[in-house]
């Protein structure tokens, strides 16, 4: 299995000039930890996670050192402190140094990057462009199917998750920004968070009619819309 298979196509990014306070309330708003930082060409410059804006003075919280430890600290490294806590765009706040895997990346490799750098989620990139993103809870994911004995995802497979997201993202109710597929021997997962049942029959539908498709199995959840709570467990039943 490598990256292609699991990654989530639909990446949640903001450019590098937006300010911090529409960052976090895209953060907020989408209920994730993390930003990709994507300049105009579509290309990856960084990325901005809450562990970024824990030193900033709205807080309070940003780093204050002794007088004694100012003369172990060049210049530089002070200067870019004060920028981090003080700096009102994403760029000045962000990650520059980001790592990053190629679609067709083993998933050993892609773990070995995720503890080695101790990183929650690695960004997919092609030609220089991101096309996905892989997270702890995509791996979760390749894991049930490995449990169903599934074996090795095919060419098939991988064209059959290919038409049903592309299906999925022209419809302009599906939420394609916390949806998933994952599709191994004609059986389709289909993973994600909805706002009401009608969504959930909908995007099953989708997969049910891709010609190909065997069987569907629904692990969509129901989050209540303003406050983000889990209203309904995933079903994980077959249509």
């Amino acid at each position: 299995m490598i990256a292609a298979d699991i990654m989530t196509p639909k990446v949640i990014a903001i450019r590098p000039d937006a300010t911090v306070a529409d960052a976090v309330a895209l953060m907020l708003d989408r209920r994730i930890s993390g930003l990709f930082v994507v300049d105009e060409q579509g290309e990856l410059a960084g990325v901005l996670t809450e562990g970024d804006l824990l030193r900033r003075d709205e807080l309070g919280t940003e780093r204050h050192r002794s007088w004694w430890q100012t003369l172990f600290a060049s210049p530089g490294r002070l200067a870019a402190e004060f920028t981090r806590a003080h700096g009102r765009r994403v760029q000045d706040v962000m990650t520059k140094d980001v790592i990053s895997v190629r679609p067709d990346a083993p998933l050993s490799d892609l773990v070995g990057l995720m503890e080695t750098h101790r990183v929650k989620r690695v960004p997919v990139i092609d030609a220089e462009r991101v096309v996905g993103v892989v997270s702890r809870s995509d791996l979760l994911r390749a894991i049930a199917m490995a449990a169903r004995g599934v074996g090795e995802t095919t060419a098939d497979d991988r064209a059959l998750r290919e038409a049903i997201l592309q299906a999925m993202a022209s419809q302009p109710w599906a939420p394609v920004t916390t949806l998933n597929v994952t599709v191994a021997g004609g059986v389709a997962d289909v993973w994600g968070s909805i706002s009401s049942q009608e969504e959930r029959r909908a995007l099953c539908v989708i997969a049910e009619n891709t010609p190909g498709v065997k069987h569907v199995i629904d692990h969509l959840v129901f989050v209540e819309t303003y406050t983000g709570t889990v209203i309904e467990p995933a079903p994980v039943k077959g249509l």
